[in-house]
């Protein structure tokens, strides 16, 4: 009895992780196709580098113009400007 409910046990668990691991997989790749996030974009966030612990540089383009920001737990600082 006790190994029947083993081998259910080791059977079934990664059975359930796996489609919990593939259904935040579909919803991540979707997500973008959902009625509401229809239409243009006016800001693109080109390029993100980790350069530190809790620290990024982010490439953002807006109008034309490339900006180069410091994203922390602090906030959003501006570092350059580049473009028009």
């Amino acid at each position: 009895m006790m190994w029947a409910y083993v081998l259910k046990l080791v059977i079934l668990l990664p059975l359930v992780c796996g489609l919990l691991i593939a259904c935040l997989w579909a919803w991540r790749k979707l997500e973008a196709r959902l009625p509401g996030n229809q239409g243009e974009k006016l800001i693109h966030v080109r390029e993100t580098m980790m350069v530190g612990t809790g620290t990024r540089l982010a490439v953002i383009e807006f109008e034309g113009k490339r900006l180069l920001v410091s994203v922390s737990r602090g906030g959003v600082t501006l570092i350059d400007k580049a473009g028009q």
